[in-house]
């Protein structure tokens, strides 16, 4: 249920301290014929990472992307800053297991990886589980909905 939508591209950025993760988890959406919309940072130069995670989260919320993924050192300033978009549901994500309830309990539409606390091997794994999962609906359905201040 609500699975992506992988006719449109996936949205993805990050700050100084993801640009590495970001360059390989590209490649690997790419070498799986995904289309990627990269909305920088393009070297490893300090930057402020607000600056792609909006326009990341904008791409998913008005649907220009199937999902997004964003990448900082915790993660944890690119989940606060794409979980302001009313219709984002940002999940950081350290762990295989996380990225797969997220995307079934809370239909997680932008993954948000932890650069300077996993590795690599783990991160194209959590990119791989969070694609491969779909929502589960049901009870969760009902929680989600919740979720909007509207």
């Amino acid at each position: 249920m609500n699975t992506f939508d992988f006719s449109k591209p996936v949205a993805i950025g990050a700050d100084h301290a993801g640009f590495e993760f970001k360059t390989i988890i590209r490649d690997l959406l790419e070498n799986k014929g995904l289309k990627v919309k990269d909305f920088g940072t393009h070297s490893a130069d300090s930057v402020d990472y607000p600056d792609f995670a909006h326009p990341v989260s904008a791409a998913v919320e008005n649907g220009e992307a199937s999902f997004g993924i964003l990448i900082c050192g915790s993660a944890n300033g690119v989940a606060i800053t794409a979980n302001k978009h009313q219709e984002i549901r940002a999940a950081l994500c350290w762990q295989t297991d996380i990225a797969r309830l997220a995307r079934q309990h809370n239909n997680a539409n932008v993954l948000c990886i932890p650069a300077r606390f996993i590795s690599t091997p783990e991160a194209e794994e959590i990119v791989n589980v969070f694609l491969d999962t779909a929502f589960e609906g049901g009870r969760h359905q009902n929680r989600v909905n919740k979720i909007a201040c509207i």
